[in-house]
């Protein structure tokens, strides 16, 4: 999202006019968020269905699940940051009415989406040995090396989809987008339905039957973006499957120079995770379940800042454009109150009625899921407390973003997830014998110093100079 506001802004960007009160600014953020808000809830609504109908068929499947997309995310979302670089690009020509250079940047972001997916897919396959060497359960992991196998040919529609949700982004076309995810949210569950429990007539799959509804699914969103941007009229003049093969060198390196260091921000913060997943595992089966329930909960919270987030990084890249400091702080602060305010909630929501959250994704009536129910409950008091230091740091990001600062949030987010949020977490969980709360509380810390740093940074912006070349 960096480059979508350093970038030439679009015609939609220059419309946004400065907001004179905080009070208009909060409107103004607020109409802006809320569409970008339920895209990103109805995105995370597709791994969420996974998780809640795997633990379905109990803890060993939910486990095995857990490992195996924990795994899987971080090169995923690696992948994702690198093709996100078609977004700014893509938007400098339109702003250049420069129709040849869409279509060929679109082009190559989907060839880049092909080589990232193809360099992944061998090395995924390698969930076995890998696992064996970090000491996970063999017959977990022999679990999530079924799911794998099948999992890794999403990489290709996944990544793929990128590169057209950042063509339609760019010309504002963002409601075909919330449809077809809403409409893959649907497809995943019934198909996962479908394949997981052997419902319908279709074969009893179990875990792998998740796997192929997640392949499938990214398959359909794919082939309906894509069919959308052949066939509408705003979008077929790029022709941008017109000589697919034909090279563009340039471009192609210029997407993955812009969008290595996003991927490398956001892959600091999963690969923490990733890691505590891995941890969790040392511990049983029960501790992955719980941390899965956990995990997942939390992250259809953090849905809400990120949408606050975006919002703020184009309110902040506006104002910042425009030369208006003023506009600057009311944006950033007042991302920043609303990501946190609603946080707040959360923690309120995850203290009071925890174990109601937790007996969504597991069964209460199975005597096998009592140690995993209690344990999720457990954590999701620990969630509760770091929610707030997690809006504020995804914030605080985005908004400094918005004033083109991403190298030095990108060392903070390294320092403050490996080498303060995972130490703790190891220190806690297995030196003290605090567990998988131990660990938890490893996360927050993390997620703490990050925040601390960031919206310290963006609060003295002016003393470090990052406004210096507003002039």
């Amino acid at each position: 999202m960096t480059e979508q506001v350093t970038g030439a802004p679009g015609p939609a960007a220059r419309k946004i006019a400065p907001a004179s009160t905080w009070g208009a600014e909060l409107r103004t953020m607020f109409t802006l968020a809320w569409p970008l808000v339920i895209a990103q809830l109805a995105q995370n609504a597709l791994t969420t269905t996974d998780v809640i109908m795997t633990g379905w068929l109990g803890p060993d499947f939910l486990a095995a699940g857990t490992l195996a997309t924990t795994f899987l995310m971080p090169f995923l979302v690696g992948g994702i940051g690198i093709v996100s670089a078609v977004a700014p690009l893509v938007a400098q020509a339109r702003g250049a009415r420069d129709i040849k250079a869409v279509r060929r940047v679109v082009r190559q972001g989907m060839w880049a989406a092909i080589l990232i997916a193809a360099m992944l897919v061998p090395f995924l396959w390698q969930i076995k040995p890998i696992f064996a060497a970090l000491g996970q359960d063999p017959a977990i992991t022999l679990m999530s090396e079924q799911y794998i196998q099948t999992a890794v040919w999403m990489l290709f529609p996944a990544l793929a989809i990128i590169a057209l949700r950042s063509l339609l982004s760019a010309f504002d076309s963002t409601r075909i987008i919330l449809l077809i995810t809403v409409g893959g949210v649907v497809f995943n569950a019934g198909l996962n339905y479908a394949l997981i429990f052997g419902n319908f007539g279709f074969p009893r799959l179990e875990l792998r039957g998740s796997a192929v509804a997640t392949v499938l699914t990214n398959a359909l969103m794919f082939g309906l973006m894509l069919l959308y941007v052949l066939r509408h009229r705003r979008f077929k003049r790029f022709n941008i499957m017109i000589r697919f093969w034909k090279p563009d060198w340039p471009r192609f390196r210029q997407i993955f120079r812009i969008g290595t260091p996003i991927g490398l921000t956001v892959l600091a913060e999963v690969g923490l995770f990733t890691a505590a997943a891995l941890l969790m595992g040392l511990l049983g089966t029960d501790e992955v379940a719980a941390h899965a329930v956990a995990l997942q909960s939390a992250s259809m919270a953090f849905m809400v800042p990120l949408g606050l987030g975006i919002a703020a990084t184009v309110r902040v890249g506006v104002a910042y454009g425009r030369t208006d400091p003023e506009g600057v702080r009311k944006a950033g602060w007042t991302a920043f109150a609303l990501g946190t305010g609603f946080m707040t909630l959360s923690c309120i929501v995850f203290l009071t009625m925890g174990p109601v959250i937790v007996s969504w994704f597991l069964d209460p009536r199975s005597a096998a899921n009592a140690n995993a129910l209690g344990l999720a409950a457990t954590f999701l008091v620990v969630a509760g407390f770091f929610q707030i230091v997690d809006g504020a740091q995804v914030v605080a990001a985005h908004a400094l973003r918005g004033l083109s600062d991403t190298k030095v949030p990108m060392v903070v987010a390294i320092v403050g997830y490996w080498l303060i949020g995972l130490p703790v977490a190891y220190f806690l969980g297995f030196e003290l014998g605090w567990r998988g709360v131990g660990i938890w509380l490893g996360l927050a810390a993390g997620l703490g110093s990050v925040a601390v740093v960031l919206v310290a940074r963006f609060a003295m912006r002016e003393r470090l100079g990052l406004m210096r070349t507003m002039a």
